[in-house]
């Protein structure tokens, strides 16, 4: 049996978190850090007894830590809300027992759209040092997932890259303005931790590089045309609803967190 690579996701997220709050002054507070995952596990709990079903707190670890880091917001109840969000769609929001949506991302997007500028994304501006030992982590990650879901993870990177940069080219910029935008830990937070969330893609490899250039052209759309923020993040809740579609067309095998290493040669390959 592989390790579990959620695991390792938690460590880095969870050090991250610390590191943060204690030397990079991150714009989260112990208090509202701890009311974020007390509210992740414990409605992840009760729904889990509601419906029978194994008590999951790896991923809704997970989800909170992704949202100690992104989620900003005017009131405490907004965060615990934001939690609860993310952790309810899980069981709400399902398509033949997939989820539909990466919890995280969902939570994010609905509270955006109706807590009228009370609830917004830190942009995780950390400096050099932080952002490349994240990414650094980030591509261990990768490793640790044994190609999983690395394909959907560097596509989309990829193409967002590849989307900046010919922006910057077409437009004479210099190359240090998408270098700058590039820079982002909410960035890696986002490829790294949501979009390459194996509930919520497709199964397929061709459906899952599919799924993450329509969210990197998505989200430069949102961005640089429609001239709004968090495009990356807009993109993922709007293609995600396409993922039953590309399943139909792009059928495989469906991921399981506690496949055996023969499986994910499967996955890997599919």
């Amino acid at each position: 049996m592989l390790l579990d690579p959620r695991h390792y996701q938690i460590a880095v997220l969870g050090t991250l978190l610390v590191y943060g709050m204690v030397v990079l002054d991150f714009e989260v507070t112990a208090t509202r850090a701890s009311l974020i995952l007390t509210t992740v596990l414990g409605s992840q709990w009760l729904l889990s007894k509601w419906t029978h079903l194994r008590f999951e707190w790896r991923s809704a670890l997970i989800s909170g830590l992704s949202l100690c880091l992104l989620c900003r917001c005017s009131a405490w109840w907004l965060a615990m809300l934001a939690a609860g969000i993310a952790v309810g769609s899980k069981f709400a929001l399902r398509w033949r027992g997939k989820h539909l949506f990466n919890p995280t991302n969902i939570a994010l997007v609905i509270l955006m759209l109706v807590s009228d500028g009370r609830v917004w994304v830190s942009p995780g501006q950390w400096g050099n040092v932080a952002f490349f030992a994240f990414l650094m982590a980030c591509l261990g990650g990768l490793v640790v997932m044994r190609a999983g879901r690395a394909d959907v993870a560097l596509t989309f990177l990829a193409s967002w890259i590849a989307l900046l940069v010919g922006r910057s080219l077409w437009l004479h910029e210099p190359m240090t303005i998408p270098l700058h935008r590039m820079q982002n830990g909410a960035l890696l937070l986002f490829t790294f931790f949501m979009i390459s969330d194996p509930r919520t893609t497709p199964d397929s490899r061709a459906g899952r590089m599919v799924f993450a250039v329509l969210v990197a052209l998505g989200g430069w759309w949102w961005q640089f045309r429609m001239f709004e923020t968090n495009g990356p993040l807009w993109a993922l809740a709007a293609v995600s609803l396409l993922t039953p579609l590309i399943d139909f067309l792009l059928p495989a095998q469906r991921y399981s967190w506690s496949g055996t290493s023969k499986f994910q040669l499967n996955l890997a390959t599919s």
